[in-house]
């Protein structure tokens, strides 16, 4: 499984995230559903073909935790965020997004609406 390192553009992340890149359909629907635990390293990138609201909106049902979640457009930049609350229906962003960022709900202050992320992939041992 593909994992990259999430940086801001002009601060360090402390501590680093690691998130799994999700691109797939069923990677993307299983998403974080019925883990017990997400450390604060640890993170699920989920990314879309383009841009859209509708495509991008997430459901919590299953997800035993709630979640910081963060909603990126094509240029990395958040445009939307909330606190996710465990088995809720579903969250919609308030702007089109194609990359939604999943960590631990205590994250959520890290990153701010309209702050730019950068992925480095991280290499395989």
């Amino acid at each position: 499984m593909k994992e990259v390192l999430i940086k801001k553009s002009q601060a360090p992340v402390s501590p680093p995230i690691r998130a799994r890149y999700c691109q797939s359909f069923l990677c993307r629907l299983r998403g974080l559903t019925f883990r017990k635990h997400l450390d604060r390293e640890e993170g699920l990138l989920l990314v879309f073909n383009r841009e859209s609201r509708l495509d991008t909106a997430i459901h919590m049902l299953g997800v035993n935790m709630n979640l910081a979640v963060f909603w990126l457009d094509r240029e990395q930049e958040i445009v939307d965020r909330r606190l996710a609350r465990k088995w809720h229906p579903f969250y919609i962003p308030k702007k089109p997004a194609c990359y939604v960022l999943e960590l631990a709900a205590d994250r959520l202050d890290d990153f701010i609406l309209g702050e730019t992320l950068q992925f480095e992939e991280i290499s395989s041992r």
